[in-house]
């Protein structure tokens, strides 16, 4: 029965009722409400669509502040911001969660459905807060990566179509934004080169037109101690459309005028935002939220249809984000938890002189698992990094049973009692110390378990774990313990091993006298009961 459950128990992880995930998010009460207009939008008009927004997000009871930003977002996560003139970030701060209906996240789709109906044409976000106070960093994160951009652009496409028919997937975005106009210049340089010009007197002149001198500008202006950058740049009228930028005028060697559309062809076109690479190949990420479903989950579904779908020569992917962190992290937890495993054992065979009787009591391990992943799946927690490391403390505190329940038991056999007798007599001599300490802990425990709110809600699964795995441990360790016992005891006394060592048969020498004392003093006592 008893592998029945730990099979059962395991059963649970696979078919999806104990989801994985890198760290539990909680309910911070916070999220960043995103928007976006088309990319000709001036500074001004983003300002006005945004001050729109934030009259209807203060008429919302259940939210207390706001914070706006217009022209720049983070959303790169670890304070990392793009000063964009069409884009805007409303940070939401709301009531405790014992004084609205939703968690932050459920509230905050609810709340995009609603600014999508009153904002044609704008795009509307809805982001969790990180620990920067920024935006956080997508949960799910595929690294696409090809010979050219537009390879691995083409396959991005489809891995972001298939995300977005996986259920818990928000928000599906590509890291590099298509469609940003720009002026593309192609310069013929062989004209060039007859007229007098060079490359870099081309781009130097170009630059300082549009985007002036101040980086790295030598003209300085002083007023007493205080010392100013000058910033020499073509004005607002004079860079507005292709035009203005064809008619930019350079200087040759022979001291003439020459405009750029002399020997330049000038178009105007779209790009990428911004250029990636992942291990010195062109590479596109694909990003997106997670809503009610944990993120492991929602990756390894992703991660199943992307291996049936069709991969281009050159084209690879990994996944980034959440699902690397929670690789490694496991992966690393799991080590220390075999080494934890180890270390007990070795040094119980230091304190029995024995090798064989410290694997009866590494049995109580298992029947701790049983109760762990119970409670995850009883309390809707998730295996993450706060749960494996409950797991590992499991092993401390539920050797104890066994321990104490061995140990008895050879201390009976010591004084001449059998396998069978000693065995009862263990249980029921400790049958009580084993109580008492198991719901002591189990008590300590409740607090961090039933902790609600905020960020304290992300160790409830360490406590869960815990608990399960303590009381499941209390009932199965006095039963299977000793049978495994018995089991041992009989294949040790087969193979003539269960011979008493040196360092024993001293103890129980230098005990005995204390122990006909003691005895006696217990017959003595009957005696006088009777």
């Amino acid at each position: 029965m008893s592998v029945a459950l730990l099979v059962a128990s395991f059963m649970l992880l696979v078919k999806g009722y104990i989801g994985g995930e890198f760290i539990p998010q909680g309910d911070r009460g916070q999220f960043i409400v995103m928007l976006e207009m088309p990319k000709d939008a001036s500074l001004e008009q983003t300002n006005l669509t945004t001050r729109k927004v934030e009259q209807l997000l203060h008429s919302k009871k259940e939210i207390t502040a706001l914070i706006t930003t217009v022209g720049q977002t983070s959303e790169d996560g670890f304070g990392a911001s793009q000063s964009t003139a069409y884009k805007s970030e409303i940070t939401v701060m709301l009531v405790p969660a014992k004084e609205r209906a939703d968690a932050a996240d459920i509230y905050a789709a609810k709340l995009k459905g609603e600014l999508n109906k009153q904002l044609p044409g704008v795009k509307v976000k809805t982001t969790p807060v990180s620990i920067m106070g920024t935006a956080q960093n997508a949960p799910i994160d595929l690294v696409v990566m090809g010979p050219s951009l537009d390879t691995a652009m083409a396959f991005a496409k489809q891995a972001m179509a298939v995300l977005r028919t996986i259920e818990g997937s928000s928000e599906v975005k590509l890291s590099v934004e298509e469609g940003n106009p720009e002026i593309n210049v192609q310069v013929d340089r062989d004209k060039m080169s007859a007229l007098g010009l060079s490359l870099d007197q081309v781009g130097g002149t170009m630059q300082t037109a549009f985007s002036g001198t101040a980086d790295d500008s030598k003209v300085k202006f002083r007023q007493g101690e205080y010392e100013y950058d000058i910033n020499i740049r073509f004005d607002d009228f004079n860079r507005k459309d292709i035009n203005d930028v064809s008619n930019i005028s350079f200087v040759n060697s022979k001291g003439e005028l020459v405009k750029l559309s002399q020997f330049a062809t000038i178009t105007e076109s779209s790009g990428p935002s911004r250029l990636e690479r992942r291990d010195k190949s062109t590479s596109v990420n694909v990003q997106s939220q997670v809503v009610g479903r944990p993120t492991g989950t929602v990756a390894a579904e992703f991660g199943e249809k992307l291996a049936q779908m069709h991969k281009p020569v050159g084209v690879s992917y990994l996944f980034g984000g959440d699902a690397e962190n929670q690789g490694d992290s496991f992966g690393t937890l799991g080590a220390a938890l075999l080494i934890s495993i180890v270390l007990v054992y070795l040094i119980m065979v230091a304190l029995y002189d024995n090798y064989i009787y410290p694997f009866v009591v590494l049995f109580s391990i298992p029947l701790a698992i049983i109760g762990a992943l119970l409670a995850l799946a009883l309390t809707n927690n998730t295996l993450n990094i706060f749960t494996i490391l409950g797991m590992i403390m499991l092993i401390g505190l539920v050797a104890k049973n066994a321990i104490i329940l061995v140990d008895f038991t050879n201390q009976m056999k010591e004084q001449g009692q059998s396998t069978y007798n000693a065995l009862i007599h263990a249980n029921h001599a400790r049958l009580r110390p084993i109580l008492m300490t198991t719901i002591a802990m189990v008590i300590g425990m409740l607090p961090i378990a039933l902790a609600t709110g905020g960020v304290a809600a992300t160790k409830n699964g360490l406590a869960w774990v815990i608990i399960g795995g303590l009381i499941s441990s209390m009932f199965l360790t006095l039963i299977v313990v000793p049978v495994v016992y018995a089991i041992v005891d009989k294949i040790m006394a087969k193979f003539g091993m269960g011979k008493i060592s040196k360092k024993r048969l001293i103890r129980q020498r230098m005990v005995a006298p204390y122990g006909e004392e003691l005895n006696e003093r217990e017959n003595a006592s009957a005696q006088m009961m009777n």
